[in-house]
């Protein structure tokens, strides 16, 4: 807008002395147009660039919330105000509700006021302009600062491949890294199972930078629990007034994926109105944001994350064949934690250090008494179980080498090295065997548990579990109990 180009203000009411009084108070300053109705105010915004909107509340035909609410539709950054007679609360409200309303003027007006209103609303407006621009500059800005990031980048993908993926020599995990290393340079859809936490996200982002799309963003979002309409919106978008309350166009993470990759883990857990919208973008590369009234094309590569059997959804109408086809061109298997015994003590050293960084408590890692009872435990909530163990043991560590002891009891019950189908006690409780057989087996573990946590302090023990020294001594030889480490046990307190 030129300096020397006054700003167009549009006055709407259906009383002819009121649009002149309007029109005389203003008219030194603004460019006014008038009209009498709403539909000859809607032809006028069609025809002008107007800045703010003057409309009298109670007119023939629509009234001016419902004009003003148009506007808001249709012209989002002119600046709204009201001109009423009433002042009642429920007006108020239904006008700042459904119509943006930036301000009321009552009637009777003063001349003044009237000004000083519009010149406010017009430097409103300016400033919203200016937002916007700043805004798009930014974009063009950030553009340039990623060119100059880009060797930093490329020094961080190195460090986010597969050697990021912890495992042991001998680990179950290495097939699975060897096929998704085979896979990654293949463009194509990739359906990656295995129970929760299991690390499919990693899997997903070595993947990635493993590509040809490594230079090109990374984005992933987890869709268990997650609201229909929510997820909808995050992950198409949606645009400016499809969504109450929001200012500004929603960019989803299929429009900022694209060219990169995107992992959308839960895929069972989508709505069928979702599976159809994914489905166009998998097969067609479209997709249409929320409030949007032309399809954007994308190019991006699909990776899927299921923690259920997603061929049984088939089967049974949850989930649509034709896009489990769609994104299982090629399928990996992460296997549970509890199949890869020999990863824990790797995986807890490292989830213990990360852990003591964030909270600043610097430990030198896990006794390999802890590793055994570690490696003991089946762990069914897997990796994110194992994060919540250490943190943990270190919050209650008082040395920086962490024992056993720290170890949580249903841990320390299943009893280093004893793997298999009877670490869970449930398991015991409905297996076979003589009723004695049984409760020796759940003694044994209250027996080995205590004295783990208690340091072998035997006469605190003792004391716990109503036994006299001697007494728990004799339980101690009969059930073949094993001190794990002595080097951790005061000599005074093992007699």
């Amino acid at each position: 807008m030129a300096e020397d180009t006054l700003p167009t203000v549009l006055l709407v009411d259906d009383e002819d002395h009121s649009l002149a009084a309007m029109r005389m108070a203003l008219e030194d300053d603004f460019d006014c147009l008038t009209a009498a109705n709403a539909d000859e105010a809607e032809a006028l915004m069609e025809e002008h660039f107007v800045q703010v909107v003057f409309c009298d509340h109670r007119m023939p035909g629509r009234s001016g919330v419902e004009f003003l609410t148009l506007v808001r539709d249709r012209w989002p950054e002119a600046i709204r105000i009201i001109i009423t007679g009433y002042t009642e609360t429920n007006h108020m409200i239904a006008a700042i509700n459904e119509a943006g309303i930036y301000q009321f003027v009552t009637k009777p007006w003063h001349p003044d006021h009237l000004v000083m209103t519009a010149k406010n609303a017009c430097d409103l407006f300016r400033l919203n302009r200016d937002h916007d621009r700043l805004s798009l500059e930014m974009r063009y800005l950030a553009r340039n600062v990623e060119a100059r990031l880009e060797e930093q980048r490329r020094s961080l993908r190195e460090g986010l491949g597969f050697e990021k993926v912890l495992r042991a020599p001998n680990s179950p995990l290495n097939s699975v890294i060897a096929q998704a290393r085979q896979i990654a340079s293949f463009d194509v859809p990739v359906l990656i199972t295995g129970a929760q936490g299991t690390g499919k996200g990693d899997m997903a982002r070595a993947m990635h930078y493993a590509s040809l799309r490594a230079d090109r963003p990374f984005h992933q979002i987890d869709c268990l629990g997650v609201d229909d309409d929510i997820l909808e919106i995050e992950l198409f978008g949606a645009r400016r007034g499809a969504v109450p309350g929001a200012q500004n166009n929603k960019v989803g993470l299929i429009q900022k994926a694209d060219r990169g990759t995107l992992f959308i883990n839960g895929i069972c857990g989508l709505s069928q109105r979702l599976q159809l919208a994914l489905l166009r973008v998998a097969t067609e590369g479209v997709f249409r944001p929320l409030g949007g009234h032309e399809e954007q094309r994308v190019d991006l590569r699909l990776v899927a994350g299921a923690h259920c059997d997603l061929r049984q959804e088939v089967a049974e109408d949850r989930f649509r064949s034709d896009l489990y086809h769609a994104v299982s061109t090629v399928q990996l298997a992460v296997p549970p934690l509890k199949d890869r015994a020999g990863d824990i003590p790797l995986l807890a050293d490292e989830l213990l250090l990360d852990a003591a960084a964030r909270h600043g408590k610097p430990v030198h890692g896990l006794s390999d008494d802890a590793n055994a009872f570690l490696q003991g435990y089946e762990w069914p909530g897997n990796l994110r179980e194992l994060a919540n163990e250490v943190t943990r043991m270190l919050i209650f560590s008082q040395d920086p080498v962490l024992g056993p002891e720290l170890i949580s009891r249903h841990i320390l019950q299943a009893g280093p090295g004893r793997r298999g189908p009877d670490v869970a006690l449930d398991s015991i409780l409905t297996a076979g065997g003589t009723l004695k057989d049984r409760v020796e087996e759940i003694e044994m573990r209250i027996l080995r548990e205590t004295l783990t946590r208690l340091k072998w302090n035997k006469s605190r023990a003792a004391s716990e579990l109503g036994l006299s020294r001697v007494g728990l001594r004799a339980k101690i030889e009969r059930y073949n109990i094993e001190i794990p480490s002595k080097s951790r046990i005061d000599a005074s307190e093992e007699t």
